[in-house]
């Protein structure tokens, strides 16, 4: 029995097991920020700026042209998410779906929503790896790797600027360029 429970203890201990949230995000802490997006999936490659601002339970993201036409804006609440495009409006209850739909693309918005501020999504298994500094390197969640290759200073509790998301042949770049205080 004692030898059982010794091998099972030492099993344990040599395996990897995700962790979960160590500090959970205000779910209705505000941001905006401007940035630039890049998603490549195979041949295909796009790139938008975009303007993303999180107020409460609710998601404005405008994708803008370089001028800074607004290409399309996706609004998400709680229970539907709208998608605007070409004087077209479009709806459904999932976000990513209705990307996928009609963009042709689809970005993680129930996780980048916290990603972009450094933490992982409250409640969901999780691992990562952090630097001497306490920032995050990498995350695995939801199946997306997400690399942070550059912060807005060394404090532990600095927003990123750069991002690279990867899952499943699809790779997402964001560039923050501006954090704004809502």
């Amino acid at each position: 029995m004692r030898v059982a429970l010794l091998s099972l203890f030492l099993l344990g201990a040599c395996s990897t097991t995700p962790v979960m949230l160590e500090r959970a995000p205000q779910a209705d802490a505000a941001f905006a920020f401007n940035g630039r997006v890049a998603m490549r999936q195979e041949a295909r490659r796009e790139s938008t700026n975009l303007r993303w601002t999180h107020r409460g339970g609710g998601d404005e993201i405008l994708l803008l042209a370089p001028l800074g036409r607004t290409v399309a804006r996706i609004t998400v609440d709680a229970s539907r998410a709208t998608l605007e495009t070409d004087g077209k409006h479009y709806a459904a209850a999932d976000a990513e779906a209705l990307m996928q739909q009609v963009l042709g693309w689809r970005l993680p918005l129930s996780g980048l929503r916290y990603w972009v501020t450094g933490l992982p999504a409250p409640q969901m298994r999780h691992e990562k790896t952090t630097g001497k500094n306490g920032q995050i390197g990498e995350l695995r969640q939801q199946g997306w790797t997400i690399r942070y290759s550059r912060y807005a200073s060394a404090a532990t509790d600095a927003l990123p600027l750069r991002l690279n998301l990867q899952r499943e042949g699809l790779e997402v770049r964001l560039v923050i360029d501006e954090w704004t205080p809502l």
